[in-house]
This record gives C-alpha cells, structure tokens and sequence, in this order.
C-alpha cells in the first residue's frame, strides 16, 4: 500500500510516516501542497493523509483537484479544525474520512487501511494460494498452519503477491508498491526481500521467477 503524508508540522509528519511503515506501508511524506501536487503527478497513492492548512497549495484545493480528476485515491483529511461543519465541510470537498487532532494512532491505521480497501479492486478478507494464507487485517502470514514471521516488507511483498494471483509482476512494481521514496530504483532491494521471503515460505517453491518479466505466485 502506497500512502502520501501531507503535513507541514513536520515532526508530525514523520513521525506518521514512520508509525506507517512499521505498519508494512511504504510511505512518501511531503510538507506543502506544492510538494503534494507534484508528488501526485508522478506517482499512485493509495491514499493521502492531508493536512488543510497547508503552505503553498492549500488542502482544500488538493482535496478538490483530486475529486475532480475522478481520482482512485482516497482522501484523509487530517486537522486540528475538528467541529462538526469542518467535518461537514472538508466532506464535502471531496474527502473520503476526517480525523481531527489530537488523534489515536491504531485509529489512523485503522482508517488508512478502511480507505485502502476501498482504493482498489475489492480482495477477500483472508488472501490465499495453495496452503499459503495471508490476513491483512490481522497481519498473519501462514503455510500449511505453520506461522511466518515475516518482516513488515516481506510481508507486504506476499501480500501484494497474493493480491495478484497468476500475475506477473516486476520488480519495478514492486518496489514502487512496497516500498517508498527513500529507495533507490537501481538498488536490488526487491531481489534480496523476495531472497529473505522464499526462504521463509520454504519447500516446495511458490513464488516464481519470470524470466525477463517479474515473480508470479501460484502452481508453475
């Protein structure tokens, strides 16, 4: 899952996107509107966690832009503004949900996620191949009813295998769905995650290499 933090406080906002991707998202932060409209240009998001009261380009115009665009990505408008008519009000820019400050940090996750599912095509609740499960909500990977513990990485590397089943995808989707603005695109970050995870999912292999294409999960 892909996420762009919008904050201009920016302790705050790093601490989000930190909170975040130990979460097993991969997060791109930004601390102006200017920033986020660039950002949004180049790049799908899942969902933007956005501030209102944004230097540059104010959140309400980002709200709406996106809105207008018939944007896939989902909007958490994120403020200290917090009455119900600035609820009302940011709903009615565009935004998917609202969360006033002070807020809870499981509940930011749990909204995150709540938006994400609705970003996408819709995925069973428990995703599986063969005897690999996988349950996003819970963050339980299993094989054969052998637990894996899996890095938040690995994890969100199956997941976004499982989402896929029969699907062959490059490292370069890979890296742009797992991980986040801090890697480097010639780095083989990809490679040695897919290493780390196939040594864990064990015998007999399930996930496969593409030649020239990418990694597929399921039956060769």
């Amino acid at each position: 899952m892909r996420v762009l933090v919008v904050e201009d406080f920016e302790i705050l906002a790093r601490s989000i996107g930190t909170g975040l991707r130990r979460e097993g998202m991969a997060v791109d932060v930004v601390l102006d509107g200017t920033d986020a409209l660039e950002r949004l240009a180049v790049t799908r998001f899942e969902v933007v966690i956005l501030d209102r009261d944004l230097p540059g380009v104010h959140g309400d115009e980002i709200c709406r832009r996106l809105a207008g665009a018939r944007s896939d990505t989902r909007v958490l408008m994120l403020t200290a503004a917090g009455t119900l008519e600035d609820r009302v009000e940011g709903l009615g820019l565009g935004a998917d949900d609202y969360l006033p400050k002070p807020f809870a940090f499981a509940e930011l996750v749990a909204r995150v996620r709540a938006l994400a599912r609705r970003a996408t095509p819709p995925l069973p609740p428990v995703l599986s191949c063969e005897d690999i499960s996988l349950d996003p909500a819970r963050r339980v990977a299993s094989r054969a009813g052998r637990r894996l513990e899996l890095s938040p990485k690995e994890f969100a590397l199956l997941e976004c295998l499982l989402g896929t089943p029969g699907l062959v995808l490059s490292a370069e989707e890979l890296l742009d769905r797992v991980w986040d603005e801090a890697a480097d695109p010639f780095t083989s970050a990809v490679k040695h995650t897919m290493h780390r995870l196939r040594a864990k999912l064990g015998d007999p292999p399930v996930i496969h290499t593409v030649r020239e294409g990418g990694y597929r999960i399921g039956s060769s």
